[in-house]
Order: C-alpha cells, then structure tokens, then sequence
C-alpha cells in the first residue's frame, strides 16, 4: 500500500468519529426594532445569534436559541472539521489516481527489463 493510500484509510478512520454537525453559518446579528422608546432606538440594538444556509439556492436564516448556542456553535465547527477532512480524504485520492500511471508505466519497463 502507497503512503497515500495509509493517510486517506487514517483520515476516512477520522471520519468515522464525526458528531453531530449542521451546514450552516452561525451570525451574530444587531437589529432595532422600531420601537421609538426601546433602548435599540438610542443606539443599542437588540442582538442575536442566527444561522444562515442554503436551500435549493436561496439563503436561509434560522434564529438560534441562546440555550442552543453552544451545541449550535460545536455542530457547525464540527462542519467545517468534516469538510476539511473530506478535502484532504478527496485530494488523497487525487495523487493516488495521479501516481498510478507512473507506476504501472515503471513497472512493466522493469519486467521488459528481465525478460531480455
């Protein structure tokens, strides 16, 4: 086995271990509200946290709880770990296709070698 072909069986080993994760961003946004006598309307705004993703191509947001927050905050860093494992699993791949040809091509000029 190529040392290629030992880090993509460790990195899929990795991904095996993933939690719970949602594909999303996590915002923090700052809203007024209208209110003419809230504090939002001397220059406070209101504050919360949303979750902003994709459906069939258009953004959407989600308002996180604050007792949400946290779990919300690790699903989404458990995300990004997951897509940077799968990229590196993906371009692990990529060099054992590219290394393949010559590798075939080297071995078969070896074998004409002792034929002779």
């Amino acid at each position: 086995m190529s040392r290629f072909e030992d880090l993509r069986n460790a990195k899929l080993k990795q991904l095996a271990e993933c939690k719970p994760f949602v594909a999303a961003s996590l915002c923090l946004v700052r809203r007024r509200c209208g209110n003419p006598n809230c504090k939002c309307a001397r220059g406070e705004p209101h504050q919360a946290h949303v979750l902003t993703l994709k459906t069939k191509g258009k953004t959407q947001t989600l308002h996180v709880p604050i007792a949400l927050l946290e779990d919300v905050q690790a699903w989404v860093k458990e995300h990004k770990r997951i897509k940077k494992l799968l990229r590196e699993i993906s371009n692990l791949g990529l060099n054992i296709i590219r290394r393949h040809v010559p590798a075939s091509r080297a071995e078969k000029r070896s074998k004409k070698k002792f034929r002779l």
